[in-house]
This record gives structure tokens, C-alpha cells and sequence, in this order.
């Protein structure tokens, strides 16, 4: 046996992470014995400092995983004795002890069991506001520094603000809940002189306050809560992550003004266009509206000063008149040099995320088109590709049952369901046979499904993992060991016959392998650690020519998905609560930190989306993929979802093979490479 990854057993060898598991695998029970005493041996720790062990197991859960009311160890231990306690954030609790999504209630469907997340949808009578537990409280009890409401939601943050300064109303003004005298709006520290009648929205925690801008005319102020910023009008507040995004998300189109003076801020502001003229508030002007004898800036800075000193400068393309004497312009595609005579051409192609093509992209000299990969078609926006042919759908594993989501058309169905007491986890696609591959975790099995004729099978036992993947093209199945701090694999036509036919692609100093992609055409692997050190890494689907991807601004990967139209790899972050992504080479990292991505459990992406299966508020997840806006929560279940897929659907699907002509270097794909057995690609 290898002794770095193997036992003896009596008919041969073991994986060492099979002793001392709890389950006899040897005939003669030494895999759970040690020694002459016959005690078995403690389980290793093999977790590092960031993850618990489960007792007597080899699989590990994050500390923030212990007594979050969900069942993350197998036996339940992790939620043993632990204390009882109100619901995670966003949550809300049902009259039963349930916890459901705080969205959920109120919709109609009784989410809870006993109907209480609809019985508190009767309107509060007036003077009063509803708790996010359903009952009614004075709204004079709002930020009184005491939780009327038992979830505290008549305290949020932004009450501090209410009691950040004491201060009085003018002669005839009565005093609200408390004074304000500075609050943040946009990024300008804004002081006001008196506040009176403020009030915190207990929903969205927003802060209303009324102002005198004239001792006998009120207005209203708004402040946010510390994810977000208000919009200069007062109407709403938007998230920090969405200023100097490039798009408007307030209705004043104040989240992009000033972009070019702002500091510490999300995004990676930019200046105003060459074409234009910055005005002394931030704002940005179009050169044309400069000294024209109309005040265009708020301010005035646009016109007065040198505006009649006639242009003489040796533009590239055109001069206009500014107060601070003439100036150079370029056109629409172009940039003005450090010269401040030239003009450069802007590659639009490079701005990955800035709105520009969804797949392909030929920059051309003040312009650029949009292109599509076969098997996709040009939107009329001349931006996005769409896929041809039938409507692509997500599989989402959901307990025992495998779905079906149309995505264009929102149709679900049941596609594949197993015993109510076994769990469907990670799950993959074989686009050529339509089969659907799983991990099934009672039986420690890869089970598998003829979507078709609906015969089902076995693949290989005595396998963990977190996560399997299917070479489609050179007809093999890999999947991650954890706590051996391995990547296997095995041939898709294998059967199971008494004894383990799979071969260790790579072990050695993997640091927890968790979630794991394949790029059959390039015959590639990428994989997250999630050990002491996490990072994102890349090999051939050998093993060989394993190098790191990305290092560093990582917490916890749990899911990767691959979008080869743009040769990105995404990324959701659990500890982090982030969606990252970056070139297939490990450059052009974008990170966006956003609330709602809380426990990813796998991801995809189709067209212009990526979507996500979220374990703790049993729902899958859709958003931009370059954005990370237009959130959706597509599917909710009473069940945790796990393994979740977009399959190419077609037996087989006509792009393939041409695709595999064009950019395949799966040395596997034809004849099984000339292998009597198995056959592992490299490039």
C-alpha cells in the first residue's frame, strides 16, 4: 500500500481517511481497531485552525457554522446543546421556533407550518409600526434605547444618530425623537444647524428628519443605513458598492456625480471624459455648454475667467474656450494624452464589467464591435449574447430531488428524485449522454441517472467528497477529497463491482481541495483550498503543471464557476460574503462584497447571470455577473439546495464537436487517447 495515503486491510488497501471513521470496511473490523487493546484509534485532526472537526469524521465546518440552527456535521453534532437563540440576520422567526427568510412572509404562502408568518400581515393601526416579528409597537418606542420589539428591530443602527448631538427646535417647532447635527450625504459631511421630528423606518433602517433650509419651511433629510449612501434628492439610499460604478442607480444620477474627486470609495473612479468639463462640484459637463453665457455647472465654474481668449492651441481633434483659457477635446472613443494636445484611443475591449461586450470584442480606433462564439447570437443592443437553440436550464440539487429551471421561461420540474432519507450534494452533467452524476453522502457513493430512459447506477463507493465534476470530452468524472487533500478521478463508463476502480490524480501539499471546475476543451482543472492557507489553483486534468492562480484577498471559495465566453473564473466568498472573478491567468481580479451571499454552496454562470445555491436561506440566487446588481431569488425550498448546474441540453449538443475541433486539446477525446483503461488529458 502507499503509506503516505493508504492502510492495509485484508483484501488489500484502504484510504487512510477510512480508519477510525465509525463504519467497518475491512471484513475483519481492524480499519476501526488500534493496537493490542483494540481501542480505536481518535480520528486526526486534519481541520487546521479556521474549521471543527465533526467527532469522528474527517469533514470540517468554519466556527461560524456551530449552533446556526442548521445541520452541517452529519450526526447533527455541531447543533447539539447549543443555546437558544433569536434567528441569523435577515430571518425572521415563526411562532414555532422556525426560522424563515424575512422576505418570505407575507406572500401568501404559509412558509412557517402554522401560518404565523402570515397572520401578522394585518396593518398596524395608526401611530404604531410593525416589529419584523409580526407584532405592533408605539411608534413613539422607536430608538428609545429598549428592544420593544423582540427581534430588536426598533433599534437599528442608524438610532445612534438620533442621539449623536442634543440640540433644540426653533420657537415654534416640537422636538422629535432626538437632534442630528451632521450626516453623511453622498460622501460630504454636510452640517446641519437643527433637526426636529426624526423618525428611523423600521424596515429598511433608513433615518427621516425634518430641517429648516428656512425658519417656516421644513424639509426632509434622509440618511442611510451604513451599507448604504442617500441619494442627493432625498428619495432612497443605494449601496455603498454601487458609487462611481459607471451606472445610475439614483434617480438624481447622484451615486456617479463627482466621481472624479471622490476618495476611499468603492469602484475605481475615473475623470471626466475628454470631451467634457469638470465643474467645481465634481459634476461633469460636455465641453460644448462651456462658456456659451449660460451657467451649465451648479456652481458657475463654467463660465466667466478666460472664456474670450479665442483657441490657438495645436489640438488633435478640437479646442474649446473654459475660464481657465482653451482647452483640447477629443471625440467620442478617444482620451487626451499627458500632453494635453493628442488624442488616444480608448481600448473599450480592456473594461471588462464597464458595459461593454458580453463575449467577444474588436476594438477598432474610436470605436469597437461585440461578437459572439458559436452556438450564441447578438442581441440588438450590439452588447449581450444570447444562447441559440433550446432554452438553457439549471439543474439544483434540493434534498433528495434534482430540478429543473427554465431560465427564460421560470418552468421547474423534477427531473430525478432518491430516497427521501438520502441527500443529492454535489451534482455534474454529461452533456453527450444526459446523464446526471451526484454525490451521495449516506452511502458514500457517486450515483448516476439516464435522463433519458431514467436507469440508474452506481459509478464508485467509498468515496467523500465535497464536490464532483464530468469530463464531458475525455469521458471521465473527478471529484475533491477534503480531508485526504486529494483530486481523483474515474471513467464514466465504470461500474461498480465490489472493488474501488479510481486513481489519485493529485495529493500531496493540496491544503483541503474543495470546490473543483474542469475546462475539457483546454484540458484544464481549476480548484479551491480552503485550509490554512486558501487560494485558487490550476493544473492539468494529469495533475501536472499545477501552479497557484490567486492568493491573496481570499476568505473562504466555496463555489467556483467557469464563464469561458470571457475566460473568467467567479468565485463566491462565504467568510467573506463576496462574488470575485479574474482572467484565467489569475489577472483583471474584481471582488464585489455583497450582503446577501452567505453560505454559496456551488455556482454557474449562463449568459450575462451567475447564479448560486445558498444552504442557509434555502434558496438559489441569480445576479449580474459583472455587476453583481438585478439580484433575484430564483427557486426557495424547504430543503437545503447543494449541487447546481446550467447543462448544455441536446443527446449530444451539435456546438460540441466543433468547438472540440476548434479549441480542444483533450488528448482523451478520440479513442480514449489509445488507453486500455483510464485516460487523464494534457494539454
Amino acid at each position: 500500500c502507499a503509506a503516505s495515503r493508504q492502510a492495509a486491510c485484508v483484501f488489500g488497501c484502504i484510504p487512510v481517511p477510512w480508519l477510525c471513521d465509525g463504519e467497518q470496511q475491512c471484513p475483519d473490523g481492524t480499519d476501526e481497531q488500534c493496537g493490542q487493546a483494540s481501542e480505536c484509534c481518535a480520528v486526526s485532526s486534519v481541520c487546521g485552525t479556521k474549521k471543527v472537526q465533526c467527532p469522528g469524521t474527517h469533514h470540517c465546518i468554519p466556527h461560524w457554522e456551530l449552533c446556526d440552527r442548521h445541520q452541517d456535521c452529519e450526526d447533527g453534532w455541531d447543533e447539539e446543546g447549543c443555546p437558544q437563540q433569536p434567528c441569523l440576520p435577515g430571518q425572521w422567526q415563526c411562532r414555532n421556533r422556525v426560522c424563515i427568510m424575512a422576505e418570505w412572509k407575507c406572500n401568501g404562502i404559509d412558509d412557517c407550518g402554522d401560518s404565523s408568518d402570515e397572520d401578522v400581515c394585518a396593518p398596524c393601526t395608526p401611530g404604531m409600526v410593525r416589529c419584523d416579528e409580526g407584532k405592533c409597537i408605539l411608534e413613539s418606542l422607536m430608538c428609545d434605547d429598549k428592544d420593544d420589539c423582540l427581534d430588536g428591530t426598533d433599534e437599528p443602527s442608524t438610532c445612534g444618530e438620533l442621539h449623536a448631538a442634543a440640540g433644540c427646535c426653533p420657537s415654534g417647532w416640537g422636538q422629535g425623537e432626538g437632534s442630528y447635527r451632521a450626516v453623511l450625504l453622498h460622501v460630504t459631511l454636510c452640517c446641519i444647524p437643527t433637526v426636529c421630528s426624526a423618525r428611523v423606518d423600521i424596515r429598511s433602517g433608513d433615518l427621516y428628519w425634518l430641517a429648516p433650509a428656512h425658519p417656516l419651511t421644513p424639509v426632509l433629510h434622509l440618511s442611510c443605513s451604513r451599507t448604504h449612501v442617500p441619494c442627493r434628492d432625498g428619495t432612497g439610499c443605494v449601496a455603498q458598492e454601487y458609487l462611481c460604478d459607471g451606472e445610475k442607480d439614483c434617480a438624481d444620477g447622484s451615486d456617479e456625480d463627482g466621481c472624479s474627486q471622490l476618495c476611499n470609495t468603492p469602484g475605481h473612479p475615473a475623470p471626466c471624459q475628454s470631451h467634457e468639463y469638470p465643474c467645481g462640484l465634481g459634476s461633469c459637463l460636455n465641453a460644448s455648454l462651456v462658456c456659451n453665457g449660460q451657467q451649465d455647472c451648479a456652481d458657475g465654474s463654467d463660465e466667466g475667467g478666460n472664456c474670450s481668449v479665442p483657441c490657438q492651441r495645436s489640438c488633435t481633434h478640437l479646442c474649446y474656450p473654459s475660464p481657465q483659457g482653451p482647452r483640447c477635446w477629443c471625440g467620442p472613443g478617444y482620451r487626451l494624452t499627458e500632453d494635453g494636445l493628442s488624442c488616444k484611443d480608448t481600448d473599450e475591449c480592456t473594461e471588462w464589467g464597464k458595459g461593454t461586450c458580453s463575449q467577444t470584442c474588436l476594438n477598432a480606433p474610436g470605436s469597437y464591435s461585440c461578437g459572439c462564439l458559436p452556438g450564441y447570437l447578438l442581441e440588438p443592443d450590439g452588447l449581450v449574447c444570447k444562447l441559440t437553440g433550446p432554452e438553457p436550464k439549471l439543474l439544483v440539487a434540493v434534498q433528495s430531488e434534482v430540478l429543473s429551471y427554465g431560465l427564460r421561461s421560470g418552468h421547474e420540474e423534477v427531473v430525478l428524485a432518491t430516497d427521501k432519507d438520502r441527500v443529492v450534494f454535489s451534482l455534474d452533467y454529461d452533456l453527450v449522454e444526459r446523464k446526471v452524476f451526484w454525490m451521495d453522502l449516506a452511502t458514500e457513493s457517486i450515483r448516476w441517472q439516464d435522463l433519458n430512459s431514467g436507469k440508474k447506477g452506481t459509478l464508485v463507493k467509498g468515496v467523500r467528497s465535497d464536490c464532483i465534476a464530468v469530463d464531458w470530452l475525455g469521458r471521465n468524472l473527478y471529484w475533491t477529497d477534503g480531508a485526504a487533500g486529494q483530486v481523483l478521478a474515474t471513467r464514466l463508463g465504470a461500474t461498480w463491482q465490489g472493488m474501488p476502480e479510481y486513481t489519485v490524480v493529485m495529493d500531496g501539499d493540496l491544503d483541503q481541495p474543495h470546490s473543483l471546475v474542469l475546462q475539457p476543451l483546454a484540458g484544464l482543472m481549476y480548484w479551491s483550498e480552503v485550509g490554512s492557507r486558501s487560494r485558487l489553483m490550476e493544473a492539468s486534468m494529469d495533475g501536472s503543471r499545477r501552479h497557484v492562480l490567486l492568493a491573496q484577498g481570499l476568505g473562504w471559495p466555496t463555489a467556483l464557476a467557469l464563464d469561458l465566453p470571457t475566460q473568467r473564473i467567479f468565485w463566491l466568498d462565504e467568510k467573506l460574503g463576496s462574488i470575485g472573478s479574474a482572467h484565467l491567468d489569475g489577472s483583471s481580479v474584481k471582488v464585489l462584497k455583497l450582503p446577501w451571499v452567505r453560505s454559496p454552496f456551488a455556482a454557474a454562470v449562463c449568459e450575462g447571470q451567475l447564479y448560486w445555491s445558498e444552504r442557509k436561506t434555502w434558496s438559489v440566487q441569480q445576479v449580474d455577473k459583472a455587476s453583481g446588481k438585478n439580484r433575484t431569488v430564483l427557486l426557495k425550498r424547504h430543503g437545503q439546495p447543494h449541487g447546481l448546474q446550467v447543462p448544455s441540453w441536446g443527446a449530444p449538443n451539435p456546438a460540441v464537436p466543433a468547438l472540440a475541433v476548434l479549441a480542444g486539446t483533450n488528448g482523451c477525446a478520440k479513442s480514449n487517447g489509445g488507453c486500455a483503461q483510464l485516460c487523464l488529458p494534457k494539454p
